[in-house]
């Protein structure tokens, strides 16, 4: 048995990320077999624990296994999984021929053994009471507020790791994981470059972005630079530039709308302390993220915008159901606002939920240098959600700073940015100082016990977090578009630029509880995984109780029968075959050596989600003109902006995303649709019991994602990666929905 082909999986994974073939021993040629990988359930992207190993539910396919007596004193089959060291020991099993589901394994290389052992004397003690352990540790957790999540790993643990317990009879079946293809390589044969040497003099105007600390560079890369020219904001190109220093920006302030309201919104620029160091950057109406604009549901807004930078720019009210006109792309619904000038737009608001907006032209840029706010539309229900003590709104970003001239003990500078394409085309910008709200310090002061409802936004440029609140249990409450249909016990938040989720924490431990972004990053030089984490802020619990004493409302589980009801209509589309299928790719022209042969060496193993940017100096130099990535309609062959999709509105579309993990470097994409909203049906082929309308969804590398969508708005609006730089690279197309009647009943 072998894993099945790509094409007859319909919508499971890639198996050469996410199958692993089994060897039989010597002697044993009949037995044969394969693991399937595939994401456990998970209301996110992807499925990760809290450290940020991947998460995946394996199931054995064998056949051939003769009878365990014919080999020996043995009369069952076991399957195992271990790491390349051989420690730690999962068991994961007794195993027969046919199918046989294991369970879920979270480590980043392991291999799946399968042996045949003999029956123990009696039952181990420890085996029967893992289960009653973990359903009292279960017990007691949640009576101090914990999560299910959390104590369904500590059953897990104990059911896959019994105490004592290792394979002691012969090895029948063996197989490694694809991380274990990710093996160091001979880099200077491949580049016929010497370690060591010293690079150059960076090009005129440039800052080298500094290696990440745990990493190596690559031979051979330190030596080049974007064949761009630099740019980075200045006072002096500015229309009307201030002749005094640049005010300091001001946090984000709360502006409260109601119908018919008017807010004026001024793009400039500002200068940022972080960290004790001065920058030049952009903000909206001076502030740093831009005004929180909270409007209540079924509100209608202007906001007149006024461009005070000397790039052109428009914004982008994302996720909103807006008219089409006002959706802030340039060449598209509008053309683009100039410096000096002021564009109006009028914003009506039908859905409750969690929005953001920024601009829609150089977003690489513009973005990144601080162009972002959140937007909050309040339900009309009073009881949308539950009782908390206090909310918080945290914006997600990072900012990529090196010394000065390169030295180690030099003055931070901003890295700049391309000047006529974007930089950073392969994987994105990722920055090395990470931020909340415009800060790399976030801080909150609670009482014991103290319910927060905190509304995550993620408006990086490329990295998606996973967050936890060092183990303070979280629920999660709703996504881009509203509220799940039932809230749900997480470990931990993973979240892609662009997306947004609501969760709330309470704090039940006095002390401190850190935000932590935690994850498993690749050393691409070495073939390892390592930790990568970063403190985002610090949470800071008193020992006074909270009032009122929210724990009995926070340990419960609310579900939605008004979401379920919004969603019955579709049900009956969910199973039907894909109308539309894209494949995300990648193709790369022209850059420069030893670029090239180095991804051809990468191409063995690719992480489902790029965490981290553990090959700053490589991406920095491939720019957009030299790297395309690609959404192609599998049934035209057409690509990105020659796509024609046309609807009328009322339809209801099913489109499958297919993430090719063949491409040059397969990385993960945040897929955003603009104007309209969908529902994640599935991904590889595990359907989500957990509905919530969405906007933008994760797919990992070699994964796919079967997207129900509803065509309510008419227009014509985009479809694109939301990392800005594969945006920039021409990861986009535009699709039509014609006017016709409101969709009956919705």
């Amino acid at each position: 048995m072998r894993c099945p082909p790509l094409d007859a999986r319909g919508p499971a994974a890639d198996p050469d990320l996410y199958c692993i073939e089994l060897v039989h021993a010597p002697g044993l040629a009949a037995a044969s077999g394969y693991v399937e990988l595939t994401p456990a359930a998970s209301p996110f992207g992807a499925s990760v624990t809290v450290d940020g190993h991947h998460r995946f539910d394996l199931t054995l396919h064998a056949a051939g296994l003769p009878d365990p007596a014919a080999l020996g004193d043995y009369d069952r089959y076991v399957a195992w999984a271990t790491t390349p060291l051989l420690r730690p020991v999962r068991h994961l099993g007794p195993v027969t021929n046919g199918s046989t589901a294991l369970g879920p394994v979270d480590l980043d290389k392991f291999l799946v053994l399968v042996t045949a052992e003999a029956a123990p004397d009696a039952p181990a003690a420890s085996d029967g009471t893992a289960a009653q352990d973990g359903a009292a540790a279960q017990g007691g957790t949640a009576a101090q507020g914990g999560t299910a999540a959390q104590d369904g790993a500590v059953a897990q643990d104990a059911a896959q790791s019994p105490a004592g317990t290792e394979w002691e009879g012969r090895i029948v079946l063996r197989g490694t994981s694809a991380g274990m293809r990710m093996e160091p390589e001979d880099l200077l044969a491949v580049t016929g470059m010497v370690a060591g040497a010293s690079p150059p003099p960076t090009a005129a105007g440039w800052t080298r972005p500094a290696m990440h600390p745990s990493v190596a560079m690559m031979p051979g890369v330190g030596r080049l630079s974007p064949p761009v020219e630099p740019f980075l904001p200045s006072v002096s190109e500015a229309p009307g530039a201030p002749s005094a220093p640049l005010p300091a920006a001001r946090p984000q302030e709360v502006v409260r709308l109601g119908d018919g309201g008017t807010l004026d919104l001024e793009a400039g620029l500002v200068r940022r302390t972080i960290g004790g160091r001065a920058f030049t950057m952009y903000g909206f109406n001076g502030q740093y993220p831009g005004p929180l604009i909270q409007v209540p549901q079924g509100a209608t807004i202007t906001v007149n915008v006024t461009n005070r930078l000397s790039l052109p720019t428009a914004v982008h009210w994302h996720g909103i159901r807006l008219d089409n006109r006002f959706d802030g792309v340039p060449g598209l619904t509008q053309p683009p606002i100039a410096p000096g000038e002021t564009f109006e737009y009028r914003i009506h608001f039908p859905d409750a939920g969690l929005y953001w907006y920024h601009p829609h032209h150089r977003e690489d840029v513009q973005q990144d240098l601080g162009l972002y706010g959140s937007l909050r539309v309040d339900a009309a229900d009073a009881d949308w959600f539950g009782p908390v003590h206090r909310e918080q709104s945290l914006m997600l970003d990072d900012l990529l700073v090196a010394p000065a001239g390169g030295a180690a003990d030099g003055d931070l500078r901003l890295v700049p940015f391309g000047r006529e394409q974007a930089t950073h085309a392969l994987m994105g910008r990722f920055g090395n100082l990470l931020l909340v709200n415009g800060e790399p310090a976030y801080r909150l002061a609670v009482d014991r016990g103290e319910v927060v409802r905190f509304f995550l936004t993620n408006v990086s440029n490329t990295r998606t977090f996973n967050l936890s609140f060092d183990g303070a249990p979280i629920k999660l409450v709703a996504s881009d578009i509203g509220r799940f249909e039932r809230q749900a016990w997480v470990e931990s938040v993973v979240i892609a630029p662009a997306e947004r989720y609501v969760v709330e924490v309470r704090f039940h431990q006095p002390g401190e509880s850190r935000l932590v972004n935690r994850v498993q990053a690749i050393d691409h030089v070495y073939g390892n995984f390592f930790p990568d984490d970063a403190v985002l802020g610090v949470v800071t619990v008193d020992d006074a109780p909270a009032a009122p004493d929210h724990e009995s409302s926070f340990r419960a589980l609310r579900s939605h029968p008004d979401v379920a009801a919004d969603i019955e209509p579709y049900r009956d589309a969910f199973d039907r075959p894909p109308d539309h299928r894209l494949l995300l790719t990648l193709e790369v022209d022209g850059l420069p050596d030893p670029l090239e042969p180095l991804l051809n060496v990468d191409r063995s193993y690719f992480n489902p989600v790029e965490w981290s940017g553990t090959m700053p100096r490589m991406n920095w130099v491939s720019t957009a003109d030299r790297v395309r990535w690609i959404l192609r309609d599998l049934d035209t062959g057409l690509e990105n902006g020659a796509i024609d999709w046309r609807f009328r509105r009322g339809d209801v579309v099913k489109i499958r995303l297919r993430n090719d993990r063949s491409a040059v470097h397969a990385m993960q994409h945040p897929v955003h649709i603009h104007g309209q909203r969908f529902l994640v049906l599935s991904r590889d082929g595990v359907p989500n019991d957990n509905l919530v309308w969405k906007d933008t969804t994760l797919v990992p590398a070699g994964s796919t994602a079967d997207l129900l969508l509803e065509l309510s708005n008419p227009g014509r609006w985009m479809l694109h990666c939301h990392i800005a730089e594969h945006l920039e690279a021409g990861m986009k197309m535009v699709f039509d929905v014609a006017a016709g009647p409101p969709p009956g009943g919705r």
